[in-house]
């Protein structure tokens, strides 16, 4: 029989691999968080300047990462740095934690504190130009210590692997792990110029517009499907001829006005051209489907002040 005090002992060092067992589990969150800011901007050297610390640093909390993982999550040769594919299934988990732990900092501030830190947005091209960067200088104005990292493209693009905190898209939305908030309808005009009618005739039906020249948005599922809705409920899908297929609507402009083709296009980018009597809206009793316009954020609920701040705003603000 064992002797009080050797059992003693044994069970202090039991409690100890224990207590050595739960803590080698936790997660290491300060080499994810750092292993994200070198994926967000592809260079130790300049992730350990944005997080305000030595490259060594942060080289070395990757290196423990890597160990504790045992696998490699860079390629690192003296001129490239690039994502193993463990390091690209990884990457989204670290943004993941370093945003949460960001969020969660914020959160834990006095909400009298001045709002502070960089926000990243995105936005399609003509829309961005037009409607959001105006949007973005007010915000800035009004908050002079939030910077705003304002992306603006017609691609589709990935918000998480861009490391955005939010975008704006003009799109039905499919069902995804993203949050997205509807903010308004965006119309379709389907329009052409008065030289293009002239010498064409003026279609009175969509199944009309199949022997016309059209004029193609390309960053939709099916650029040459045009769809409507008309009298009595009906509804048409006519397959168009693309003359001109483009992956920016504002581009059309130009064909449009020199009589090219017909256009199928958003008040924003062709307002001013109806405006000036530049093209004609036809086909008035059948109308596009509407595109919706989103604010889409990654999936976590958790945002910093600042993001909320802004996300606010321009549903505010938004203007369509």
């Amino acid at each position: 029989m064992l002797s009080p005090y050797v059992a003693l002992i044994i069970v202090s060092e039991i409690n100890s691999i224990e207590t050595d067992c739960f803590y080698m589990r936790l997660p290491d969150f300060e080499a994810w968080a750092m292993f994200a800011a070198v994926v967000e901007h592809r260079s130790f050297t300049e992730a350990a300047k944005a997080l305000s610390l030595s490259k060594a640093t942060v080289s070395k909390a990757v290196t423990r990462l890597e160990q504790h993982l045992d696998t490699s999550l860079f390629n690192r040769t003296s001129r490239r740095l690039a994502l193993t594919e463990s390091g690209k299934r990884l990457a989204d988990h670290a943004r993941r934690i370093l945003a949460e732990g960001e969020a969660a900092e914020e959160a834990a501030r006095d909400e009298t504190d001045a709002l502070s830190g960089i926000v990243r947005l995105g936005a399609p091209m003509t829309f961005g130009l037009l409607r959001v960067a105006p949007l973005v200088a007010q915000f800035t104005r009004d908050h002079p210590q939030v910077d705003v990292d304002l992306h603006l493209t017609d691609e589709h693009i990935d918000i998480v692997e861009r490391g955005l905190d939010a975008t704006i898209r003009i799109a039905d939305m499919p069902d995804s792990s993203l949050r997205a908030r509807r903010l308004a309808d965006v119309n379709l005009h389907v329009v052409a110029s008065p030289s293009y009618l002239a010498e064409r005739g003026r279609p009175s039906h969509p199944a009309d517009l199949s022997t016309h020249d059209c004029l193609c948005y390309t960053n939709v599922a099916t650029p040459d499907i045009w769809r409507f809705s008309g009298p009595g409920n009906q509804s048409v899908a006519v397959q168009v001829r693309s003359r001109i297929s483009v992956n920016s609507g504002e581009a059309m402009l130009p064909a449009l006005r020199l009589g090219v083709g017909i256009a199928r296009l958003p008040d924003f980018i062709v307002g001013d051209a109806l405006a000036a009597g530049e093209v004609e809206e036809i086909l008035t009793d059948w109308r596009p489907p509407p595109f919706g316009l989103h604010l889409v954020t990654p999936p976590s609920r958790l945002r910093p002040t600042r993001v909320e701040a802004l996300l606010d705003f321009l549903t505010r603000h938004h203007g369509c």
